[in-house]
């Protein structure tokens, strides 16, 4: 299977990327193109630049074909519960719209009054979250836009690209499931939710597992860049599931930790966990690759950081990652702490300023320096993953023993090193390239390079390098998360 290749096209919350791996004893990535995914305010909506993102893929096309190599497969991941509207001449009808756009704003609670809360998580096993599919297209339809009612097809982001792509609509398993529209038992639309908020069925395409060959690129696209005819593979389209895929767990007590503008942190199931109590800790059943559950708490992550980062570089402030984190080890410890999932940091003006409002509603003293803000970040964060192990081993019968970090933020040594002392436990940090990694792996698997996601991860383990952080100043994190405790609990009930 020496020098086989594969296109992985990676899209997060802020860049995208076309990632060539070769696959052979090792797994090899070369980053060939990195790109800015912008969110566009217009006339009070804010959008993806859909046209402009498939232009970039386009040219990651371009960027392989000059390699010169045979290319088997390529893969499209990206954030979940997204979509775009095609209509009935397969159109698209308007640019994506982002699900920090405020329209969801409300929707939820109009959302429970036509169909119970507890109902949609017995059916979905989703967590709650304003900006999951439910309540945009519950949004779309309480304002009768005119694309709902015009449209033919949705498709979610990956999907979408896809169907540029090939001209073929596919629904992808692992994308599909963060929409809350989803019946996490049969793992096909349910249509209950979707009578109840009068979106219409015929919008939703079949569902297709991850691996599903979607069909070649199309002729132009295969002349224009110059790849030819190429596959494109519905892989593990949801880049979290992806992420999970490549993380080489081998203890059944392994969770893993996707650290990016999310903070995503499970385990792997075979079933869907949804009982009273993981809908009062508001867990979600999200899907994964071979037939796996993805139990998971998705609590939001660098986004402060990044946020904070944002109003600075507006205000003059210059600072890279390692300067931030240098700033944070000098700051007072355990100073504030603030719930990274409180509403207040959904889509705020300032993220600065609503950490310094948070903390004067708790009755905490405000960060009073930039290292102030990132230390307050980074424990937050950590204790908050706590929270969540927590909630897993209340509900899951084996204690969690390692918890791996995988994605960007697996590079950050400080907060690693407080996760390892907030937990107790070790930690295995990388590998960095989790979503690209698992892309690969999925492509690789449905075109018979790989037997199995198992033999993946082992070829992970031997491919990349990896770091363990063992838990050291434990006692003081113990004291510090029976303080804090209440006011996750307290976020739960509010």
């Amino acid at each position: 299977m020496a020098g086989v290749n594969y296109l992985a096209f990676d899209f997060g919350a802020t860049s995208g990327r076309t990632i060539l791996g070769t696959l052979g004893d090792k797994l090899e990535l070369r980053e060939l193109t990195r790109f800015p995914n912008r969110q566009i305010r217009a006339l009070g909506t804010t959008y993806w630049d859909f046209l402009d993102l498939f232009e970039q893929i386009k040219q990651g096309l371009v960027c392989a074909a000059g390699e010169g190599r045979a290319i088997r497969g390529i893969a499209v991941d990206t954030w979940g519960v997204d979509f775009g509207l095609l209509a009935s001449d397969g159109s698209l009808l308007g640019n994506p719209v982002s699900y920090r756009d405020p329209r969801t704003d409300g929707m939820m609670e109009k959302v429970f009054a036509r169909i119970a809360r507890d109902r949609i998580y017995r059916l979905t096993g989703i967590q709650f979250m304003q900006l999951n599919t439910l309540y945009q297209l519950f949004a779309l339809a309480q304002s009768r836009s005119p694309q709902l009612e015009a449209a033919e097809t949705l498709l979610f982001m990956p999907d979408l690209f896809n169907y540029f792509l090939t001209g073929e609509k596919r629904t992808e398993y692992t994308i599909a499931s963060t929409s809350q529209l989803l019946n996490a038992q049969k793992r096909s639309w349910e249509r209950e939710i979707l009578t109840a908020l009068d979106v219409p069925h015929s919008i939703l395409t079949p569902i297709v597992r991850p691996g599903t060959v979607v069909g070649p690129l199309l002729d132009d696209l295969a002349k224009e860049t110059g790849l030819g005819r190429v596959e494109v593979i519905a892989g593990a389209a949801h880049d979290t599931a992806a992420a999970v895929a490549a993380t080489p767990m081998q203890s059944p007590g392994a969770a893993y930790l996707s650290s990016g503008t999310w903070s995503l942190l499970g385990v792997e199931a075979a079933e869907p966990v949804i009982t009273v109590e993981s809908l009062h800790r508001n867990f979600t059943n999200e899907g994964g690759v071979n037939g796996t559950v993805r139990f998971l708490r998705n609590a939001m992550g660098m986004w402060l950081l990044e946020g904070c980062k944002s109003s600075w570089e507006r205000q003059g402030g210059k600072y890279s990652y390692p300067e931030l984190v240098a700033l944070a080890e000098k700051a007072e410890p355990f100073r504030s702490i603030v719930d990274p999932d409180a509403d207040l940091f959904i889509h705020p003006e300032e993220m600065p300023a609503a950490i310094d409002e948070f903390c004067r509603r708790t009755g905490q003293p405000v960060p009073d320096s930039i290292g102030a803000f990132v230390r307050c970040v980074f424990e937050s964060l950590a204790l908050k993953y706590r929270f969540i192990v927590e909630g897993i081993e209340a509900m899951r019968p084996i204690p969690i023993d390692v918890l791996h970090i995988v994605g960007g933020g697996s590079q950050n040594e400080l907060l690693n090193r407080f996760t390892a002392d907030a937990l107790g436990i070790p930690v295995v940090a990388g590998p960095i390239e989790a979503t690209a990694i698992g892309n690969i792996m999925v492509q690789a698997v449905a075109t018979g390079q790989l037997a199995s996601i198992a033999e993946g991860r082992e070829l992970v383990a031997r491919s990349f390098p990896m770091k363990t952080v063992e838990s050291r100043d434990t006692a003081q994190w113990e004291e510090q998360y029976q303080r804090i405790r209440p006011m996750f609990v307290q976020g739960l009930e509010g």
